[in-house]
């Protein structure tokens, strides 16, 4: 039984109302079966019948032996594209030799105009009967028949071909006579030597219907002027509307025509549904055989992804093959990277519906781009739900699949078509599912190469794993691109409902430590710096204790560990009660207690240790506004290294942009009355940076520029006038 039928159909037991259970995964011994990844081909062994068509295949081939065949004999098997006409034909042709019969396959589509296909026509069957001694004067009197028969060019200018058939026997014969005289002769010796046979040679005429208009009409021609040899069968393979559309000319019907060529039509029986779901499943599961990851599954929602989207659209067997060829080879390029009931809903999507596949390039924001809150009517682009109603009516006949589509696989776009909103707050918990509904998971299913943002969610998923570990967190992330590493730390807030105690402490000793590591470099207007992003993860961390008194065990532990008075003072001022910054996650006693610490350990810190600060003018800052009373004074080292330092430290950049205009402006700029402050007056700042200038500092120009800019009495206000 396989693993995915087994899934539905404990899924059909189960209620729907459960929420999303644990993944499933394929057991790790699958890539010892064989992989059995069927072709779109007709089967040709009884064995391979998955339809139950192998005993009305054989008392078909029954009946038609048992017709009277002395005049010949034209019987149709009739089905839609798709539906298993050659593979039923192939079955019945087993009892055909059973019983004796000469079976010959000609493909009319080999061939193109009227002209060459009776003159194949004949060449065909006696190359083909040539091979079998018992006919080989029958093949050679086929061939002489043949000869004489291409002649005649096809009758030009008789008109109408269907009117040309009105006494065509007479036409032909008086043709012949002209022009080729002894030709009635050598069709009777044809005829005569056919009926000696003792057993019927039958004609397999197949793929009809993927012939032209044109083409189908030449063909039945040939069947209509060749169908009165005697113990000759044709079996001719077609969908019965396509052909008689084609049939059709100057009023004439085509049924009325295939009615008098036909003798016997049998009409494929329709697949029962419930026999196409298990071959759907079986399909299913041997596409995914050799494959050891494909991906997480989620048992309870691929009910509603199978009856919804992939069994709506796959109609026959010749589907049922498409569709496992398209799954196995996405999968496998996937490498588990996918929701695996995502990817199979959308394969069949590809497969199906081409066309809509390829509106979703232009539908990834529509489609992905969740609810913007309360008044999103208001501010929300019009073009998102313009490119969901567009994607629907993309394919006229298939617009309820394309909803239920968006409703499971697309949440985020539901609310365009009547559902749910869904908020921001789902997109962490789409990503760690690997789901579709996250546009960086989309795009690698569309584009075969994860972005930036997925890449790091990568990353930042495996540091998750490991984040328990202090040593192997910090060892993994390290290791990363330094230039990556502030997107890895990024995407461990979407796994903050994972958080748990034991995360806590060396999660944020790692973080905090890492904060002087990572690379300052120019942001984009609304883009967070690498302090703020580091201390949301940390502030999560510690926010998910959940209690004061846990929380303030956990600073007391992590605050020893951390390297720079920077990174305490982010911990501290995250938890105390700083009015703007401070969460307020311990008691005011803890926090004073905290800070006043802190201060202490920048009075003692020294010079050398306190210039490798990240952000040393905040520590100094800080540390001299909020002294008490009875603590020392904070001296402010007074060399020029120690000044460059903090000068460093106070230069920033203002961003901007004009309206109607994506260029980023970007404007230096110096904390200048916070440096006054620092040192007590200007005059005092202007005799350290007079001290400093001296020293000739080597590679600091532009700063020293800035500083002179504002001893100069300019304002940052005055900057775009310069």
């Amino acid at each position: 039984m396989s693993w995915i039928s087994n899934i539905l159909r404990r899924s059909k037991k189960e209620s729907r109302s459960q929420d999303i259970g644990e993944q499933e995964r394929v057991p790790d011994n699958r890539n010892e079966r064989k992989v059995n990844i069927p072709g779109d081909n007709p089967i040709r062994h009884v064995e391979d019948d998955r339809l139950g068509r192998a005993i009305v295949a054989r008392r078909f081939a029954q009946q038609v032996i048992s017709l009277d065949i002395r005049e010949g004999v034209v019987v149709g098997v009739l089905g839609a594209w798709g539906s298993g006409k050659t593979s039923f034909i192939n079955l019945a042709r087993l009892e055909f030799e059973r019983l004796g019969a000469t079976i010959i396959d000609f493909n009319p589509w080999m061939f193109s105009g009227a002209e060459q296909l009776v003159e194949r026509f004949f060449a065909e069957l006696s190359a083909q009967l040539k091979i079998r001694p018992e006919f080989a004067k029958i093949a050679e009197k086929i061939a002489e028949y043949g000869e004489a028969f291409s002649s005649l060019a096809w009758l030009p200018g008789l008109g109408p071909w269907i009117e040309r058939f009105k006494g065509a026997s007479k036409m032909i014969s008086n043709y012949f006579k002209r022009r080729k005289e002894g030709i009635g002769g050598r069709r009777a010796k044809l005829e005569s030597a056919l009926a000696k046979l003792d057993y019927p040679i039958i004609v397999v005429l197949d793929d009809i219907d993927r012939l032209s208009s044109p083409e189908i009409r030449d063909v039945f021609k040939l069947v209509r002027l060749t169908a009165s040899f005697p113990n000759i069968i044709y079996i001719v393979a077609f969908d019965r509307s396509r052909v008689e559309n084609a049939l059709t000319e100057q009023g004439v019907p085509g049924r009325d025509y295939l009615e008098k060529i036909l003798q016997v039509a049998v009409d494929l029986p329709r697949v029962p549904s419930q026999v196409l779901d298990s071959q759907i499943l079986i399909a299913i599961d041997s596409a995914l055989l050799g494959i050891n990851n494909p991906g997480p599954f989620d048992s309870h929602g691929w009910l509603d992804l199978f009856m919804e989207i992939v069994r709506p659209l796959v109609r026959n067997m010749r589907d049922v093959r498409r569709y496992a060829a398209a799954i196995h080879g996405t999968v496998n390029a996937l490498g588990g990277q996918i929701a695996l009931g995502d990817v199979l809903a959308l394969e069949a999507i590809r497969t199906f519906l081409p066309d809509v596949y390829r509106q979703f390039h232009n539908t990834v924001e529509g489609l992905t781009t969740t609810s913007g809150g309360l008044y999103r009517s208001r501010s929300e682009p019009p073009h998102l739900k313009a490119s969901i109603e567009a994607l629907i009516e993309v394919n006229a006949t298939q617009k309820e699949v394309v909803r239920s589509m968006i409703r499971r696989l697309f949440p985020a776009a539901e609310r365009h078509i009547g559902g749910s909103d869904y908020g921001a707050d789902w997109k962490g918990r789409w990503l760690r599912e690997r789901r579709i509904a996250h546009e960086e998971i989309l795009r690698l299913y569309l584009e075969r190469v994860a972005g930036e943002g997925l890449q790091a969610f990568t990353d930042a998923e495996r540091a998750f794993s490991v984040i328990a570990d202090r040593a192997a967190f910090d060892s993994y992330l390290r290791s990363l691109d330094l230039e990556r590493l502030e997107n890895v730390i990024a995407s461990l807030e979407n796994f903050e409902d994972k958080f748990s105690a034991e995360h806590v402490v060396t999660g944020s000793i790692v973080l905090l430590n890492l904060l002087a590591s990572l690379p300052d470099r120019p942001r984009g207007m609304f883009e967070f710096d690498a302090r703020c992003i580091v201390c949301r993860v940390t502030y999560r961390l510690i926010r998910s204790l959940g209690n004061s008194n846990a929380i303030e065990a956990a600073v007391q532990t992590i605050l020893p560990e951390l390297v720079s008075l920077s990174a305490k003072l982010e911990l501290i001022t995250d938890v105390g009660y700083r009015e703007g910054a401070g969460h307020k996650l311990v008691s005011e006693r803890a926090a004073t207690e905290f800070e006043k610490r802190w201060r202490s350990e920048v009075r003692t810190a020294s010079s050398s240790d306190l210039e490798r600060e990240s952000n040393l003018l905040r520590v100094l800052l800080v540390a001299k506004r909020d002294a008490e009373a009875d603590e020392s004074l904070l001296e402010i080292p007074n060399n020029p290294k120690f000044t460059l330092a903090i000068l460093r430290a106070a230069r920033s950049e203002v961003r901007s942009q004009s309206n109607g205009s994506r260029a980023i402006r970007r404007s230096p700029r110096l904390a200048w009355d916070a440096l006054i402050k620092l040192f007590g007056s200007q005059d005092e700042l202007r005799k350290r940076i007079d001290r400093l200038k001296e020293t000739k500092p080597e590679g600091e120009g532009e700063l020293l520029s800035l500083v002179d800019r504002y001893m100069g009495g300019w304002s940052p206000k005055d900057f775009d006038e310069d």
